[in-house]
Formats: C-alpha cells, sequence, structure tokens
C-alpha cells in the first residue's frame, strides 16, 4: 500500500487507533528503556516482589524514580504526539494505546479517556493497598526531603510510581479497552515501538488479523514489519505529522 492510499484510508476513517512506544518520547528528550544507553542499561532492574517483600527495594527503586523524573516533569510534547491530537479534533480517532508512562499525550491535547496507559503512569504515586494517590512531585518532594521508601498517609500502606513493575499483572480494565479498540478500528498507527514487549506488542497484529490497515512509523525495523500494510522508517515528528 502506498503512502497515498494510506493517507486516504485516514481521510475517510472514524475508527483509527494508535499505539505508541518510547520512539515517540524520546524526541522530547525522554531517555528509552531498551537502547545500549537507556534506563534498564543504566540501573538495576527492582521487580514487584522485590519491591514488596525488601525495604532496601523500595528505596533503591525511589532512588532511580527521583534521578530520572526531572527528565519526564519538563519534557514538553512534540509534533508526533500533536499529530495524534489532530486526528481526535478531526473526529477520527478511536483510542490511543500507549506503552509510555509520561502522560505526554495528555499534556499534548488528548482527553484522559481517549488514553489507554497499558504500562501506567509515572506521573503519581499509587498506595499498593488502599489506592490512594498523588502526584510524583509530592511523592519526589517526600524522597528528597528523607523518606526514601515513602508510605500512604491515608493507611500506612507502601507507595509506589502508578506503572507496572517486571513481575506485575498487566492493569486488567486497560487491557480490555484496548483489545476492544484494536478489534473496533479500521487503521492501527503503530509509532515509536519496538514491537517486542508482549503483551502489548500483540496489538498491532490483533488488528491486521482482523481487517484493519497496519501502519508502522518507526525509526527502526521491527518484527511486524513484514506483516504491515506500510512501514515507514524516519524521524516520528516529521513522518507522522505528514502522514495524518
Amino acid at each position: 500500500m502506498t503512502l497515498e492510499e494510506v493517507r486516504a484510508k485516514i481521510a475517510a476513517s472514524r475508527r483509527v487507533v494508535g499505539f505508541t512506544g518510547a520512539g515517540i518520547s524520546t524526541e522530547s528528550g525522554i531517555p528509552d528503556f531498551r537502547s545500549p544507553s537507556g534506563v534498564w542499561a543504566r540501573y538495576r532492574t527492582v521487580y514487584f516482589d522485590e519491591f514488596v517483600s525488601r525495604r532496601e527495594a523500595r528505596v533503591e527503586y525511589w532512588r532511580q524514580k527521583v534521578e530520572n523524573w526531572p527528565h519526564i516533569r519538563d519534557a514538553q510534547p512534540n509534533a508526533g504526539h500533536a499529530a495524534f491530537v489532530t486526528l481526535h479534533r478531526a473526529g477520527k480517532l478511536r483510542a490511543l494505546i500507549t506503552q509510555n508512562i509520561d502522560g505526554l499525550h495528555q499534556r499534548a491535547g488528548l482527553p484522559r479517556e481517549s488514553v489507554i496507559e497499558l504500562h501506567g503512569t509515572t506521573t503519581e504515586a499509587v498506595c499498593l493497598d488502599c489506592g490512594d494517590r498523588i502526584t510524583s512531585d509530592e511523592a519526589v518532594a517526600r524522597v528528597l526531603a528523607g523518606d526514601l521508601a515513602p508510605e500512604c498517609r491515608s493507611c500506612g500502606g507502601y507507595l509506589k510510581p502508578a506503572t507496572i513493575s517486571f513481575g506485575q499483572a498487566m492493569p486488567y480494565e486497560e487491557m480490555q479497552r484496548a483489545s476492544s479498540a484494536t478489534l473496533d478500528c479500521d487503521v492501527f498507527l503503530a509509532v515509536g515501538s519496538s514491537l517486542v514487549v508482549h503483551p502489548a506488542a500483540g496489538f498491532p497484529a490483533l488488528a491486521k488479523q482482523h481487517g484493519a490497515t497496519l501502519v508502522i512509523v518507526n525509526r527502526d525495523p521491527t518484527p511486524l514489519d513484514s506483516i504491515a500494510d506500510l512501514v515507514i522508517h524516519g524521524e516520528i515528528g516529521t513522518l507522522l505529522p505528514a502522514l495524518v
């Protein structure tokens, strides 16, 4: 399928689903996870069961959070994020499924209810017992003030960034919403994702299997390039606005 044919599909659609990974946010200055210089290469992974069982693990997890928080707090949405807002305002965007935890899609102008955050959000901290939430600014301030493994002030439970850690179950409601949107779209735009992290990476293939036009926009090749209707490699902030 040619670029012009895909543009025509998008122009005629009212059921576009976006799917985004770290690549859309690296152009806003947020470090990625998988590269040789990414987050996973620089820090020891703290698994969820370790977080809930050992205070030392919670201290290390929060130390990493405090170090990385300014990069996310100060980042600004880029032209790639704005392209999805354009689709939404045109009445074409069915939903935006994201693997990202930075909240940049909402800050760009997408309504909260349109964004499905498969891996949670790092803009808040959540109590693992009662579910109470506070802002990450407040949580980080507490750590910097000496509360190295902060606990909930409502019930005393452990506070944790509201993200999905290794070993933690994927959020049921978000996975169901993402599945429903994927099965109900006619164009699926996979943008800035390596498409190797499962189960999230299964959604583009699911969309294709159910008749949607699959478009992949990414800097590097992905395992699903061979089944896509159109693959575009390059800078997302330039390519995506031109596509939509």
